[in-house]
């Protein structure tokens, strides 16, 4: 038979801990932000979001998720990839499904998925991916899809001319998350559209000769470059516009389409990285510095604690990733994302002058999707 004593500690600790409390789903949003907090990859946060529908509310409604953009690194998506699927019939002795494919390279041995059908990415052209989004275009229609949950969003017909449709090249950015009150869709070929989200019609923007390629954003400003690798700041209300950023190069390699320039953001600096290809591996970024008039790019042959990921198209933008040691990466260096797999080698001082010529990176634009690095779009709506 129990003591008193012994009976009262078992009913004691049948209570809850906290009043009101009666399981994990139970917590509060204070002790739940703590341990998102403390998410060390992208697999951390989804199993947080799916453990119940309380969880989920607490990271919809956490104050930074922009920030786990910089902590992990970027997911590689790679289309019409080949997996080992032995319960298909054999074709030639080979069992092979063609399919989206998803690497974390936190874990590289646990699938992922993404949700876009088949038949988009085998059937329309490559525009451009942005916060999240792919964006593809044919024959005047624009068709914007959440990379993993599928979800599409589908502006109205482009206000195109017959020369439109024979365009090669088309790139789309968006200005902001689409969940954001003034999300804009530019669209450019020979001619730059404007699709305000959600709005029953395109207008035609006048930026000169000006071919946005690219948007970022930099301490809450957006920064646009064109396709003469120019560089603006982009005015979003009360009308789209651009001022031109006056730069100035440091230097003999000034950008140019021989070295696949493209723009990156940094913590707080602008980075403009350049594939040499008379060097080996051939990777260099520019910061660009604002503090001087004209505006000055500068050499960086230091990357300090900062990873680079970049993709071969050259409508799939840039990331970086700080700190990449704490998921086993390596600072200063470049992940080029591959058909197989992922390829990296260093950047600036980190550079191997007897590495392979092959491990240079390539960059040009393609109406087939390329394999690219993404952020889910969830992480780019933080909470007001």
């Amino acid at each position: 038979m129990q003591s008193h004593s012994k009976l009262r500690i078992a009913s004691a600790s049948a209570q809850p801990a906290v009043p009101g409390l009666h399981g994990w789903a139970d917590l509060p949003d204070g002790p739940l932000s703590s341990i998102l907090a403390l998410s060390g990859s992208f697999r951390d946060v989804l199993a947080f979001v799916a453990t119940c529908r309380s969880w989920c509310a607490a990271f919809s409604s956490y104050p930074n998720r922009s920030a786990f953009c910089t902590r992990f690194p970027p997911l590689l998506v790679q289309f019409n990839a080949c997996v080992q699927a032995p319960d298909l019939p054999s074709n030639k002795g080979r069992h092979e499904l063609r399919t989206c494919k998803v690497i974390d390279p936190i874990n590289k041995n646990i699938a992922l998925r993404c949700q876009i059908p088949q038949a988009i990415y085998q059937e329309m052209h490559f525009a451009g991916t942005s916060y999240g989004q792919l964006i593809c275009c044919l024959a005047g229609y624009c068709l914007v899809v959440d990379v993993f949950s599928g979800a599409e969003v589908s502006p109205p017909r482009l206000p195109f001319s017959s020369d439109f449709e024979s365009e090669f090249y088309v790139s789309g950015t968006l200005t902001a998350p689409l969940a954001s009150p003034n999300s804009h869709l530019l669209v450019s070929t020979a001619t730059s559209f404007d699709w305000p989200v959600g709005s029953d019609s395109w207008s035609e923007l006048q930026f000169s000769d000006a071919w946005i390629v690219q948007i970022v954003e930099l301490n809450g400003q957006f920064l646009a470059m064109d396709d003469w690798y120019k560089i603006y700041t982009l005015q979003l209300s009360p009308q789209l516009g651009l001022q031109e950023i006056t730069t100035e190069w440091v230097g003999d390699l000034a950008p140019s389409s021989y070295v696949d320039p493209w723009l990156v953001v940094c913590g707080n600096m602008l980075l403009m990285v350049s594939c040499f290809k008379t060097m080996s591996p051939g990777c260099l970024p520019h910061h660009l510095d604002m503090s001087t008039n004209p505006a000055k790019w500068v050499e960086v042959n230091q990357l300090d604690n900062w990873a680079l990921f970049v993709a071969g198209d050259v409508r799939s933008p840039l990331f970086s990733c700080m700190s990449p040691e704490r998921w086993g990466g390596r600072s200063k260096w470049l992940y080029y994302a591959g058909c197989r797999s992922f390829i990296a080698h260093g950047v600036g001082d980190e550079r191997d002058p007897s590495a392979s010529p092959k491990l240079e990176y390539k960059r040009s634009c393609s109406r087939e999707l390329q394999p690219l690095w993404v952020y889910p779009s969830t992480f780019y709506s933080d909470a007001q």
